[in-house]
């Protein structure tokens, strides 16, 4: 099972000093994968929890790519709706060919109500959107001549049931965010049956879990995946493993951007856990 990482690229600590530091960080430690946020217009209501300066996803993981060589790059997830889909299209196949095939495409409808007003986007349409630009962006991917994509795996974010369905019939991965132990198997029964009802394949589980040690046990019984002692995290991973996920990713953010200003907290955590577990 593939391990990656939830770097983020947004923050009053997040400078390009300290992003190629998070690269260097999380390849250096053996991590598979880095992953960072998408946003465009920072309005009050994505400042709130994603503060300037934001660094837009595309831009930010090509120069990524070249102070890198193994680490896989991908987005958690990238706002489908914001962006014209020949534009996505165009740039993960140029993203994605310029890293020697090392992108892998998070993506998701939207949340942030004024984001969408500020870019002039439909926010009751983001799924009906969303769905459309996918396919969009799988057609224009399918002229190897021109855009030359490769296989761009692409994760489709959310735990609602339109979220599933859209995970099986136009993703590769299933990449729900931060759920309990216990949602994420409840979720993950109604993707199977989903894919049932529609006669698809039942795509990988990639989910992105937090990451936040403590001294003590959590015994919260809401405790989110990623939260509690090392055991209990090496205890999720393990419970990720047995359902079937081929990947997993480490969100060690914990919702202050002040945390920003001080990463080594960030890459603390994440030797702890790579001391443990084997990572390949």
């Amino acid at each position: 099972m593939e391990i990656g990482v939830n770097v983020p690229n947004f923050g009053p600590g997040t400078d390009p000093a300290i992003l190629r530091r998070w690269a260097q960080t999380v390849e250096g430690l053996g991590y598979g994968l880095l992953m960072v946020s998408d946003h465009v217009a920072i309005t009050p209501d994505v400042a709130a929890q994603y503060p300037a300066p934001f660094y837009e996803p595309f831009t930010t993981l090509s120069w990524l790519a070249g102070v890198t060589e193994r680490v896989k790059l991908g987005t958690t997830v990238l706002i489908v709706p914001y962006r014209h889909p020949l534009l996505v299209a165009r740039m993960a196949a140029n993203l994605n060919q310029l890293s020697g095939g090392r992108l892998v495409l998070g993506v998701g409808v939207g949340w942030a109500r004024e984001e969408f007003e500020a870019l002039g986007q439909p926010y009751r349409l983001r799924g009906k959107v969303t769905d459309e630009y996918l396919r969009t962006i799988r057609a224009a991917w399918a002229d190897a001549h021109d855009y030359r994509a490769g296989h761009i795996p692409i994760w489709v974010g959310g735990s609602s049931d339109a979220a599933l369905r859209r995970a099986v019939l136009l993703g590769d991965a299933w990449h729900p965010l931060r759920l309990t132990p216990a949602r994420l198997r409840e979720r993950l029964e109604r993707l199977r049956a989903l894919a049932g009802e529609l006669e698809r394949p039942v795509p990988e589980l990639a989910p992105r879990i937090q990451l936040r040690l403590s001294d003590t046990p959590v015994t919260d019984p809401e405790r989110p995946a990623g939260v509690g002692t090392l055991s209990q995290i090496l205890a999720d991973l393990d419970e990720l493993r047995a359902l079937g996920s081929r990947s997993v990713v480490l969100d060690p953010f914990d919702g202050d951007p002040d945390e920003t200003l001080h990463p080594e907290v960030a890459w603390q955590a994440l030797a702890t856990v790579a001391t443990r577990w084997e990572l390949s």
